[in-house]
């Protein structure tokens, strides 16, 4: 959230984005509640009330402990482990075409992500294409939509793309993490490796000419690394699918990012005609 530094308190704009951000979706009741009446109202209640007897007391001391008792976790909770990892390494092999795949994360419950999201979030483009781009993780709108980059990161997106006379038609686009995280958090390690035999089986089916990775986290996955997405970008690298197949691989900001800081789009521009230049290239 950006903030105008000669205002001493965020405006209305601000705030709203802010509470977007974090996940909050919509308002609970209409007006805000006046707790303070409620409270003088339930005080006259038991003023005006007869003296409850010894059985009433030990009652309503019985309910009143049941309901501070801590509950329990949901049951479809997953705590992510090694075996489960395990096991997306598992299901991914087995998906030999993309519907296969699709179909597996959709029957997957070893990801904790999976019971927060609304949709799963698989894919978009043509899997014909000769572009892949992978970002990390859908928002708010890309879990209404079950679509990744439909939000503002994806109109930003759609107009880079445009600009190297390409579109959705001419390119295939997914992310490392096909759920979106609650409150737009960052996956944690143990849930980017759970996923990760999934994207990169995702990677290997399309078998595009080129890859572009949207943002440092995609990037580090893809191309094992550990240095920073400022230090990457611009640089070609290569990812190498399990079929030993080496694709030209381009680290880039996440459209996010540039919403964020728009003098760096220039950055971007740079890393998509290098893009454009390769695809020739190879064509």
């Amino acid at each position: 959230m950006s903030l105008d530094p000669d205002d001493s308190a965020p405006g209305l704009r601000e705030l709203l984005a802010f509470y977007a951000e974090a996940g909050v979706d919509d308002a609970l009741v209409e007006e805000a509640p006046d707790r303070f009446a409620e409270a003088k109202r339930a005080a006259q209640s038991v003023a005006a009330a007869p003296p409850a007897s010894a059985e009433e007391t030990r009652v309503a001391q019985r309910q009143a402990a049941v309901a501070s008792a801590p509950s329990r976790p949901p049951a479809m909770a997953v705590v992510p482990d090694e075996t489960q990892i395990a096991l997306a390494r598992q299901r991914a092999s087995q998906a030999n075409t993309l519907e296969e795949l699709r179909q597996q994360l959709a029957d997957f419950d070893g990801c904790n992500l999976k019971t927060t999201a609304k949709s799963l979030v698989f894919a978009d483009g043509n899997p014909r294409a000769d572009l892949m781009l992978v970002g990390e993780a859908p928002g708010r709108d890309e879990d209404l939509e079950g679509l990744p980059f439909v939000g503002r990161s994806g109109q930003l997106l759609d107009r880079i793309l445009a600009a190297i006379g390409l579109d959705r038609q001419s390119a295939y686009i997914a992310n490392v993490i096909p759920w979106r995280p609650p409150g737009n958090r960052t996956p944690t390690p143990q849930e980017t490796e759970i996923c990760r035999p999934f994207i990169e089986r995702q990677i290997e089916l399309v078998n595009p000419k080129v890859l572009v990775t949207l943002g440092g986290p995609a990037a580090k996955l893809l191309l094992k690394t550990s240095e920073g997405i400022l230090r990457l970008r611009g640089k070609w690298g290569i990812h190498t699918t399990a079929s030993q197949v080496a694709i030209p691989t381009m680290p880039t900001l996440h459209p996010a990012y540039l919403l964020r800081n728009p003098a760096h789009k220039k950055l971007a521009w740079r890393d998509f005609l290098e893009v454009k230049a390769k695809l020739r290239l190879l064509d």
